[in-house]
C-alpha cells in the first residue's frame, strides 16, 4: 500500500516568500518535525518553474531540505529526506531532523500520483504567486 502525498502552497507573507506544506496520509510532516515557528521549503527552490527542482524523483536520488526550525538550520539542523525513484515507486527515506525532534518513517508513493501532485502544486504556485499571464515551461517526467 502506498502513502498519499498532498502538497499545499502557502502564499508569501511578511517574513517569508511562498512555502510548501507537506501532508502524508493526512499528517503535516514538516511542522511536526521542526516545531512551532519553523518554516517549510521555499516554493521557488523546491519546485522551480523551469521544472528542475529537487523534489522531482530520479533513479539517482538526492537529499532534499524540507524545512528548518525557527532558530535556523545552521543552529539546530535542517529537516531533510533522501528522495529516490525506484521504477514506479518514489521513496522518501533516511530522514535527518533538527536536534531533539522525532524522525519520520520512510514513505513510499506511487510514482504517477507523486508526479501529478508535484505538477498540481507547481500550478497552484503559478496561479497564486506569479504575475498573470506567466506560464512555466512544460516538464517531462524524469527518467
Amino acid at each position: 500500500m502506498f502513502n498519499r502525498l498532498e502538497i499545499s502552497v502557502l502564499p508569501p507573507g511578511p517574513r517569508w516568500t511562498a512555502q510548501l506544506s507537506f501532508r502524508i496520509d493526512g499528517e503535516e510532516v514538516v511542522a511536526a518535525a521542526i516545531g512551532e515557528g519553523g518554516r517549510g521549503p521555499f516554493v521557488e527552490e523546491a519546485l522551480p518553474v523551469d521544472g528542475q527542482g529537487p523534489l522531482w524523483a530520479t533513479a539517482e536520488g538526492r537529499r532534499v531540505v524540507l524545512g528548518e526550525p525557527e532558530c535556523t538550520g545552521g543552529c539546530c539542523g535542517y529537516l531533510s529526506v533522501f528522495v529516490q525513484r525506484h521504477g514506479e515507486i518514489v521513496e522518501w527515506s533516511d530522514w535527518q531532523v533538527p536536534v531533539d525532534e522525532a524522525r519520520p518513517a520512510a514513505f513510499h508513493f506511487d510514482a504517477d500520483q507523486y508526479d501529478a501532485e508535484l505538477t498540481r502544486a507547481l500550478t497552484a504556485f503559478t496561479s497564486c504567486c506569479l504575475p498573470r499571464g506567466w506560464f512555466p515551461a512544460r516538464r517531462s517526467r524524469p527518467e
